[in-house]
């Protein structure tokens, strides 16, 4: 057993082969399933609900600055749905932009503006991932038009002048400067993950950066200068399995909560080092 694994644990349990998990700034946690299911999980796990379904399936999800609405991608209707706090109704926000439509619209990231990057991951086994960036009133562009490896997992970099993206087939992490005026800058190689399908990132606050894997069940740590350890492996593939998107949460940020696709459940794993504060923890909407 690897050490880490004894301060993991399945923190909540019946869900439908998540993909994709975020943290309210009220501490609940929200996940979504592979038949449109959006899931909303209080009580320590204990109270999993279904607040909303877009009968479609729901890949990477994010909340607005202030937690007003939720960004929902979506791979059945190939679009990103605009899911309201307070009534919980779904409005599509956006189906692609430029005249591109969305095929395989993957992962979102809000900055502190409201904008909203969304990761294109393209087709399986064909260099064409993009990233779209999209103002919060909907008016979307391609920002970055790649080629990647299957662009998935996305984190917005300690400083805001990166965006950091997972390329899943390359497989490793790429990182776009974000220049001052918007714009998507120079592309560089972040690190390689050989023998891995990477799939989501989150930043703690030290400017390490977590990326966890599809394929092994295993989460890596990066560190600023880009070297790569192992945090946490689970070889038979029970606690975490299929370890899609991770985000922090919990007391202080403390705690890394995973989706996991291979399974039915929310994987929690206590850390000595908390997460970055995301945009949604900001007070205004």
């Amino acid at each position: 057993m690897h050490p880490l694994l004894q301060k993991a644990s399945i923190y909540a349990d019946g869900l439908d082969h998540p993909e994709c998990v975020a943290v309210h700034p009220d501490g609940s946690i929200w996940a979504g399933g592979e038949a449109g299911q959006v899931y909303r999980i209080t009580d320590g796990g204990k109270k999993v609900e279904e607040v909303a379904n877009t009968g479609g399936f729901v890949l990477g999800i994010a909340f607005s600055p202030g937690a007003g609405w939720l960004a929902v991608c979506d791979l059945g209707h190939k679009c990103v749905w605009r899911l309201d706090m307070g009534s919980h109704k779904l409005e599509k926000f956006a189906t692609g932009a430029e005249g591109e439509h969305f095929n395989i619209p993957n992962y979102p990231v809000f900055d502190a503006a409201g904008n909203l990057y969304v990761s294109e991951s393209g087709v399986f086994r064909e260099v064409k991932g993009k990233i779209f960036k999209f103002t919060p009133s909907g008016q979307g562009q391609i920002w970055c038009h790649g080629p990647f490896n299957f662009a998935n997992g996305m984190a917005l970099g300690p400083d805001g002048n990166y965006l950091y993206v997972v390329a899943s087939f390359l497989p490793g992490v790429e990182r776009v400067a974000i220049l001052p005026d918007g714009a998507a800058g120079e592309r560089t190689l972040v690190c390689t993950l050989p023998e891995t399908v990477p799939d989501g990132m989150a930043f703690d606050a030290a400017g390490n950066l977590y990326v966890s894997c599809y394929a092994p069940s295993k989460i890596f740590r990066v560190t600023p200068a880009h070297e790569v350890s192992v945090l946490i492996y689970d070889w038979d593939a029970h606690t975490l399995s299929n370890t899609t998107n991770i985000a922090f949460g919990g007391p202080g940020l403390s705690q890394l909560f995973c989706a996991n696709l291979g399974r039915w459940h929310i994987t929690r794993i206590d850390l000595e080092t908390p997460g970055l504060p995301l945009p949604s923890h900001l007070k205004k909407d």
